[in-house]
């Protein structure tokens, strides 16, 4: 009897789709499908399975027969290592073709729902440079390359700063070249790993829990304000200083420089003390004629020019003339309340994030914005009777909740609102079609426009209007 792990080879296999988290589809001779995770529709190969279950297997593409007419060159010359941008590869007009694709796929397989009109998917501005936030991880032991073992090179450095190698939380892709954000990034990454050499601080050993440099973020806006926060976990002392101080004077653009000291076994951020070495706790970002204050802990829309284009779907399908009020579910830092406020009577924003509500009200007193309030708790808990009653009842939600989509309570509570419209936005597009499916009875999908804020990889977000059904 054959292992069921045992590996198949398929040749001459026809990529026939793009499937989810940027994967392709194929069929294979027995009839399963093929899940394969370096090719894009139109390929010819040969693969070898990877994992077999009963309808399908996962597989890898060990050999091109022939190319899509869709392939275009990548230009990182770490694609296919690093795990980001997946779909580097393919042309950006298919990568538009199949992110709208999978969007109205899960409406209909999903949802059940024909939206009454599909409009098409919104592209952006720039399919490169476009992040304003990135995290990179520092190791005392790089991921080799395939080149590099096969190499004769002797490999003595073995220092990194990079991206988690997919599948291993332990192995650092040692960064040559990034094109996800503005150049500059590069550009302190590298100095930031040279400085660090050469001032003999110990790299992140993960296995071992030990070392001073931990981490690196890097944040910026359409304004030209950069943050640096480098995050240790053993404290080199007068070192630290000396590294921050280099960056300082290196990177006048820089306006925020932070750092934290971090011995947790994970290296997240949200319960740290962040402590400020110089310039300011924050950076501005413009988004039209308001400003928002983004600190280290701040959460803010990643591509920040798309993020305007997303909120001008949102406006749009709002159709606010002045009188209307608005709740604001989900609302984060409350940028979406913000951008609306102007054309509401008012509007109510909830998050369950104390910090990310007491940003939004800082940057509504900033913005001069009075018609705006901002609640915190959990939205199943918060978002009742008793709140619709103190605060009024809205004509307009607009909810935007995180990939897990709603709690069936707050779509409960959706429906007994009885808004006259819902504009939903959302980054699963499967989630979204779930919830949506549960308030078919009382809101029809009056429109829908899918939004791509993630160039090069299979992300894409979705805004949906309902309106009740009278």
């Amino acid at each position: 009897m054959k292992s069921r792990r045992a590996k198949k080879v398929f040749t001459q296999v026809k990529v026939l789709d793009a499937a989810a988290k940027g994967k392709s589809i194929a069929k294979a001779p027995d009839g399963r499908v093929l899940f394969i995770n370096n090719a894009i529709p139109g390929d010819v190969v040969t693969v070898q399975t990877t994992k077999k279950r009963k309808a399908y297997y996962e597989a890898t593409a060990i050999e091109f027969h022939e190319y899509s007419k869709d392939r275009v060159d990548p230009i990182c010359p770490h694609f296919g290592v690093c795990g980001g941008c997946k779909w580097q590869h393919m042309d950006y007009e298919k990568q538009l073709f199949y992110k709208n694709k999978e969007v109205q796929d899960h409406l209909q397989r999903i949802g059940g729902l024909q939206p009454e009109q599909v409009l098409p998917i919104l592209a952006a501005p720039d399919t490169l440079y476009y992040r304003n936030k990135m995290e990179y991880s520092f190791s005392n032991h790089k991921w080799l390359t395939l080149e590099e073992i096969q190499s004769d090179l002797q490999i003595d450095n073995r220092n990194a700063l990079g991206f988690h190698i997919p599948g291993y939380w332990d192995k650092i892709l040692d960064l040559k070249e990034c094109h996800l954000q503005d150049s500059m990034g590069n550009e302190l990454r590298d100095f930031i790993k040279n400085k660090a050499e050469e001032l003999q601080l110990d790299f992140f050993d993960p296995r071992a829990q030990k070392g001073h440099l931990r981490t690196l973020m890097l944040r910026n806006t359409t304004l030209g304000h950069w943050m640096v926060l480098i995050q240790f976990f053993d404290d080199p002392g007068p070192l630290r200083d000396q590294l921050l101080q280099s960056v300082a004077e290196a990177f006048p653009a820089v306006r925020s420089l932070l750092y934290v000291i971090n011995q947790k076994a994970n290296d997240t951020l949200y319960d740290q003390e962040i402590k400020l070495f110089a310039g300011e706790d924050h950076i501005v970002e413009a988004m039209g004629d308001l400003r928002f204050h983004i600190n280290a802990k701040s959460f803010y829309q990643t591509n920040s020019k798309q993020a305007m284009g997303l909120y001008d779907v949102v406006k749009e399908f709002a159709g606010l003339t002045g009188s209307e009020g608005v709740y604001d579910l989900y609302t984060g830092t409350g940028t979406i309340a913000q951008y609306l406020a102007a054309g509401a009577a008012w509007i109510v924003g909830i998050e369950s994030v104390p910090d990310a509500i007491l940003a939004a009200k800082e940057n509504a007193k900033r913005n001069e914005i009075n018609n705006a309030s901002f609640f915190v708790g959990d939205m199943k808990d918060l978002f009742n009777q008793d709140f619709i009653n103190e605060h009024g009842r809205p004509d307009v939600v607009v909810t935007d909740p995180p990939r897990d989509g709603m709690h069936k309570e707050v779509v409960a509570q959706l429906i007994e609102l009885s808004a006259d419209r819902i504009v939903y936005v959302s980054c699963n597009s499967a989630t979204q079609a779930r919830d949506l499916a549960l308030m078919n009875n009382h809101y029809r999908v009056v429109k829908t426009r899918a939004v791509d804020m993630f160039p090069q990889t299979h992300h894409v977000e979705n805004v949906v209007l309902l309106e009740k059904i009278q």
